[in-house]
């Protein structure tokens, strides 16, 4: 496995703390982008990035010599009614993000998309959609995430919808879509993510749910292991 150099937007995140100490375990070197005063929030190794993730010419000088960049930033706990904020924090970042890994001659971008279509939650996947068709257009090589929900401490209430999951993949009519918008672990979105950034694409690469599903930490160190799933 090559080490990489990383460059990543949305560290302080949910998943972002959690990909950073897996990339760091298996010695990749981490670079994260931070607003001023969330420096501590990062992990340990990290190397802090201080900036504004909307604003392309507050961190792109810093973003050279990564070879991949890894886009999480977006609106914390996506409603319907949280359109606006879809609009000025996703769209916006992966503007600048896609300005910025241009500039710096990025040779792989890992974007953490929203599994589409959907019927629920159109503001935001459509904004998701929109993200990685700047990316393309930008020139990139990109792999795209498409998880729809992840499940994980303190994000637990969707696994009571797990037995219309379920039911809903035994009918040919609601199959596709059931697997599409099924929910998947936090480990296996780490997974996933760390297999995305081992593994860069030149072309638009997506990763939709039944393969984040399939994703594992091939000779994960135990503690990274421990670290998932706490």
């Amino acid at each position: 496995m090559q080490a990489r150099q990383i460059f990543m937007t949305g560290g302080t995140g949910y998943l972002g703390t959690r990909l950073i100490s897996a990339l760091l375990e298996r010695g990749h070197a981490v670079k994260a982008l931070v607003r001023s005063g969330s420096e501590r929030k990062l992990p340990r190794g990290c190397e802090v990035v201080v900036g504004d993730a909307l604003t392309a010419s507050s961190f792109a000088h810093f973003v050279s010599p990564a070879h991949t960049f890894v886009h999480l930033i977006g609106t914390p706990h996506p409603a319907p009614w949280k359109a606006r904020a879809f609009e000025r924090v996703d769209l916006a970042s992966v503007k600048a993000a896609a300005e910025a890994a241009r500039a710096a001659g990025i040779q792989h971008f890992v974007y953490l998309s929203v599994a589409h279509p959907a019927p629920a939650m159109r503001a935001y996947w459509k904004v998701r959609a929109e993200g990685e068709a700047i990316l393309v257009s930008a020139g990139l090589h990109c792999t795209f995430l498409r998880p729809w929900y992840v499940l994980g401490p303190g994000h637990r209430w969707a696994l009571a919808l797990a037995p219309f999951y379920r039911l809903a993949e035994q009918f040919e009519a609601t199959r596709e879509m059931a697997l599409r918008l099924g929910l998947v672990t936090l480990p296996q979105m780490i997974a996933a993510l760390v297999e995305a950034v081992e593994n860069p694409t030149e072309r638009a690469r997506v990763v939709e749910v039944p393969e984040i599903r399939r994703a594992v930490l091939n000779a994960a160190p135990p503690r990274e292991v421990g670290l998932l799933v706490s």
